[in-house]
């Protein structure tokens, strides 16, 4: 078993095709049959897969950006789409590939990673190395059509990895922060 991280263009197809396949048993209807839906290549999608031979058992992906946050810029990183086959969870497969994706974040040179994820996963995602940002909201969408984490049942988690974001880490905890990551992934 081992990761392999790369763009998500890059992605062959017989991997992608079981990517789909994957999200599409955690999110009925996701992307088209035989492919995972792409995201916006502004966000420089990187995708991490956990594969056992030729056959992928967890993937995700990591999207990054610039933000805005209190006047000042950050670049930050956060995780999308991460979904562990069925037949395969509770082996910590999907843990696995979320701390490693932490620690890609971490050594990439980001500020900070921040994501949302549904509220009874808060646990799993703690475990893997991300803390709860309590009262935190991410706007996704665009600012013309904004679309807060707020009016699902998420929570916001993060991790501050640059000095300046741990030194301001206390501005991000209870914030409504502007992620806009644009009309196609609306959150990550």
């Amino acid at each position: 078993m081992h990761i392999l991280t790369l763009p998500e263009a890059d992605v062959p197809p017989e991997l992608r095709e079981q990517v789909g396949r994957l999200r599409r048993q955690a999110w009925p209807g996701y992307g088209r049959d035989g492919e995972a839906k792409s995201h916006d290549p502004a966000l420089a999608p990187l995708s991490m897969l956990l594969v056992d031979g030729d056959h992928v058992l967890a993937a995700l992906d990591v999207l990054s950006k610039e933000i805005s946050h209190r006047g000042e810029p950050y670049a930050a990183s956060g995780l999308s789409t991460v979904v562990t086959e069925e037949s395969s969870r509770r082996r910590g497969h999907g843990r696995r590939l979320v701390e490693a994706a932490r620690e890609r974040i971490e050594g990439s040179g980001v500020d900070l990673g921040i994501f949302t994820c549904d509220t009874p996963l808060q646990g799993f995602y703690t475990s893997a190395g991300w803390q709860l940002l309590p009262g935190t909201v991410l706007l996704g969408g665009t600012p013309d059509s904004p679309f807060p984490s707020d009016q699902f049942d998420k929570v916001t988690l993060g991790q501050f990895f640059s000095p300046r974001a741990r030194q301001r880490a206390q501005d991000f905890v209870g914030a409504r922060i502007d992620l806009y990551p644009g009309e196609i992934d609306r959150l990550w």
